[in-house]
């Protein structure tokens, strides 16, 4: 049985410095749950892996990430987080790494499955090379095409919530889409996986894409995404991440909202 634990549970069982993958994409089905423990944790200097939104916005802004791996920053109806973009613009983000949303998920393959990269033809004459100078290419032994060697993206710990979970650490996504939380769970030495509730659905077996041995625990929390949207248990709630996105000119209203994680 998969251990049962609290987000800040989780959190104690972290360290500053560590490399975190958080799943999820832009403001949809983000554990936001963990991400607000994170937030409220002591924890610093840490590499954040993510195909980015809220997570990587309030993280950013409180000063936690040391690095920021990512394919993109969004909030979906708000195009560009907007705390992400000011620290970009300020430069408080020590490190980034931007990364093609392909390239990112080959990062996390490779991972996965123990090697040190894997070649792809994503990135070939793109911006991606010229802001990733430390990205190098391969030659394929079979045809000599020249390729990116996307590296390992290797995880300490990856977040990742599901609609539904079972106490031995199977996992079910509801809605359109799985991401990428499988891979993310795979690729990190420790994975923890938020849920809606406790209770797969029976009538949507291809949807339970995450099992026993890719999670070390299991926490349940009603509401763990929110504001991200995710269906069919809730959408988004476009009212609240409009008044996050306030937050990032306001430093009253943000200094609020951390209050309130």
């Amino acid at each position: 049985m998969t251990r049962m634990l609290t987000p800040e549970q989780v959190i104690g069982e972290l360290s500053s410095g560590m490399t975190i993958g958080i799943g999820g994409w832009g403001s949809r089905r983000k554990p936001m749950a963990l991400v607000n423990a994170l937030a409220k944790s002591d924890l610093t200097d840490l590499t954040i892996v993510t195909y980015g939104g809220p997570d990587a916005g309030i993280l950013c802004a409180l000063g936690k990430v040391k690095k920021l791996v990512y394919g993109f920053v969004s909030l979906d109806s708000i195009p560009l987080e907007p705390h992400f973009r000011m620290a970009r613009q300020k430069g408080t983000i020590p490190e980034v790494m931007e990364l093609d949303e392909g390239m990112l998920n080959l990062g996390l393959r490779a991972a996965a499955w123990g090697v040190p990269f894997l070649p792809t033809k994503s990135g070939l004459g793109s911006g991606v090379m010229d802001v990733n100078p430390q990205l190098t290419t391969v030659t394929c032994p079979y045809t000599g095409d020249e390729l990116v060697a996307m590296p390992a993206l290797k995880l300490d710990a990856a977040f990742i919530h599901m609609n539904r979970a079972d106490e031995r650490g199977n996992g079910q996504y509801l809605g359109p889409d799985p991401y990428f939380d499988d891979w993310f769970c795979m690729a990190a030495d420790k994975a923890y996986m938020s849920c809606e509730k406790l209770g797969l659905e029976d009538s949507c077996l291809h949807s339970r894409i995450i099992n026993r041995t890719m999670v070390d625990a299991v926490i349940v929390a009603p509401g763990g995404a929110g504001f991200t949207e995710c269906p069919p248990d809730y959408p988004r709630d476009e009212a609240a991440q409009k008044a996050y996105a306030k937050t990032a000119k306001d430093p009253e209203a943000w200094a609020k909202f951390v209050e309130a994680l």
